[in-house]
């Protein structure tokens, strides 16, 4: 539902705004106020998971998206739906960490990667499978049913979490870092909205200001978590060679999956001469290709170990990459081929850095972790956005080709730091086991 939420809304912006008389300015906000709340409240995730129960958190957070969804589908007015936007965010912020944090603390770890591989797949479907649902439902009602169609889902859900998702131990005596939740939980939300509205081609003072401000309180935080007791999040985890470097992969596979997706539509439709639908079904190649690799990926990664599988996955998303830098791809086959290679390496070397991060912790810092790995993603969601944005300010009529090569090389680079990070990951994990091992003998 969250994911559902932060793609499908953004085909109804124009209906919502005919509907209640509004600016486009003003109705923009439907989309960004649910990624910047969302940001807002990711950063207290593993507090409150640790101070209340990871099941408990994950609960009161299903039970306020969906009574979010209802206020958005009643809204009367234009800042009302707003007004619940941000109540689905910063629902949305503490769900998905909540979530991965009960699985991991759950789940056995030599059964980790099958069950990530399984959630991912639910999670890869709604940016991918989401847009045709979204614009079914628009044609056929009205876009209020983006919101309706969360309550049934979310209710079921809420009555199967009863016998199904423990609650978790709780912890009153972790006090709250209120220095380090003011500077990333004002930090991200500027870091993350100025890279959304560069990502949407506003390269503005405004967008530059937010994400530098951002960017320096985000930064500052890093600093502060080492200076107090209590840090909201134990950034000493990021000490520990194999959780570093898989979460380093993660950020690094979340820019060249948004940088991407933010490049390949335009590079199809201005370059390539694809229509818009075409475009999309472009993409819908790409989103399956991720979405129905990501079961396998978790059986593999089970049998042989996250390192080969994220290093095979790199590999991949690199030789994916690389046709787009010699020839100009309009050949439907070659098209179709090298989009799902794609998406079969992005999800091959996503997954498995996830879960190898997971896997390298203990089971009461699994909420830091999972909170840890999903601000890298989005980081580094931004951080390929605006790489790209940036290059493409660049282009001229007479030179569009040879800019859209130097986007797509800035994605190659990604590729090629995300193969060898995913290396050094496979060396780690490798020589992890090879002292454990060695320990029980």
């Amino acid at each position: 539902m969250a994911m559902l939420d932060s793609t499908v809304v953004n085909l109804a912006i124009e209906s919502i705004r005919v509907d209640f008389s509004s600016d486009l300015s003003v109705a923009q906000w439907v989309a960004t106020a649910y990624l910047c709340a969302l940001a807002v409240s990711l950063p207290a995730a593993a507090w409150l998971g640790a101070r209340f129960g990871y099941g408990r958190v994950w609960n009161y957070s299903l039970g306020l998206f969906v009574v979010a969804s209802i206020l958005c589908a009643v809204a009367p007015d234009i800042l009302t739906l707003i007004g619940a936007r941000v109540l689905q965010g910063l629902a949305g912020g503490l769900m998905v960490p909540a979530g991965q944090a009960v699985i991991g603390s759950e789940v056995e770890k030599k059964h980790l990667g099958r069950i990530f591989g399984w959630l991912g797949l639910a999670v890869a479907l709604g940016p991918t499978i989401g847009p045709a649902i979204g614009g079914a439902l628009l044609e056929s009602t009205s876009w209020r049913w983006l919101f309706w169609i969360n309550v049934p889902i979310g209710i079921a859900a809420l009555i199967a979490a009863r016998k199904l998702v423990p609650s978790g131990s709780r912890d009153f005596a972790r006090k709250v870092d209120k220095i380090g939740l003011s500077l990333l939980g004002i930090g991200l939300p500027l870091l993350l909205f100025g890279a959304t509205e560069m990502g949407l081609g506003e390269l503005t003072p405004l967008t530059v200001i937010a994400t530098g401000i951002g960017s320096v309180l985000v930064m500052s935080f890093g600093v502060t978590a080492f200076l107090v007791s209590s840090p909201l999040i134990d950034l000493h985890l990021l000490g520990r060679r194999i959780f570093s470097i898989s979460t380093f992969i993660t950020g690094l596979t979340g820019a060249s999956m948004y940088g991407g997706l933010l490049l390949l539509p335009l590079y199809l439709q201005l370059v390539a001469n694809q229509s818009p639908m075409e475009t999309g079904l472009w993409l819908l190649i790409m989103g399956f290709g991720s979405a129905l690799t990501l079961p396998i990926a978790g059986v593999l990664i089970d049998r042989y170990g996250a390192g080969i599988v994220a290093l095979t996955g790199s590999l991949i998303l690199l030789v994916g990459t690389v046709p787009f830098l010699v020839a100009k791809l309009y050949s439907p086959l070659i098209l179709g081929v090298i989009l799902a290679l794609r998406g079969i390496g992005v999800a091959l070397a996503q997954m498995p850095a996830m879960t190898a991060a997971y896997t390298s912790v203990k089971k009461e810092e699994m909420g830091d972790a999972t909170t840890l790995v999903n601000i890298m993603q989005r980081i580094g969601g931004a951080f390929g956005a605006v790489g790209v944005v940036v290059i493409l300010q660049q282009a001229s009529d007479g030179e569009m080709h040879s800019t859209y090569i130097d986007a797509f090389t800035f994605l190659l680079v990604l590729s090629v730091v995300a193969f060898f990070a995913a290396a050094l990951m496979h060396y780690q994990i490798q020589s992890h086991i090879g002292r454990k091992v060695q320990n029980e003998l």
